[in-house]
């Protein structure tokens, strides 16, 4: 609920929200401890399979910062590419994060596993160039064929077409 500040009505400040999440089975609960940053929508071939959907939207945070608070020895890994490994929940198969090896300093996260997933609003499309053909998500945001140009790290980074 909002605060009065003198006159002014405002909000909780950035630092101040709360950002939880889990799994679909409630075995792994976690929590942000940095505010998310670089939120957009993979349309990468292995996350379409990671996810089973045409799309993931993500987030960052620092590593460390996406904390699991409850069921981290239910949380699994795979080798997803040859430079990245992702973790699930080793018991619904919710995907949770992936860390990637040329940015060793960040986790992504699905966006969707958060209790309020509408709080991060991605702003850009990587990997526009393997969209399913159907998908067609009508928004005018920035749209990369492949990693943004500004992606630290990339060499032999391309995922599996």
């Amino acid at each position: 609920m909002a605060k009065s500040r003198g006159r002014c009505r405002v909000g909780p400040m950035p630092s101040q929200l709360n950002r939880t999440g889990g799994c679909m089975c409630g075995t792994v609960r976690f929590e942000l401890a940095s505010e998310p940053f670089d939120a957009g929508w993979c349309h990468c071939r292995t996350c379409q399979l990671n996810s089973g959907a045409p799309a993931v939207a993500f987030a960052s945070v620092k590593t460390g910062d996406w904390v699991a608070t409850s069921g981290a020895q239910s949380i699994r890994t795979a080798k997803s590419s040859s430079f990245g490994h992702r973790a699930f929940c080793g018991a619904c198969g919710t995907p949770l994060y992936v860390k990637v090896d040329h940015q060793p300093e960040t986790v992504d996260f699905s966006i969707a596993t958060l209790d309020d997933p509408g709080a991060v609003p991605p702003g850009f499309h990587i990997f526009w160039s393997s969209k399913v053909e159907w998908f067609n998500p009508g928004d005018d945001l920035p749209k990369f064929e492949k990693f943004r140009p500004d992606t630290r790290g990339l060499e032999g980074t391309e995922p599996p077409a």
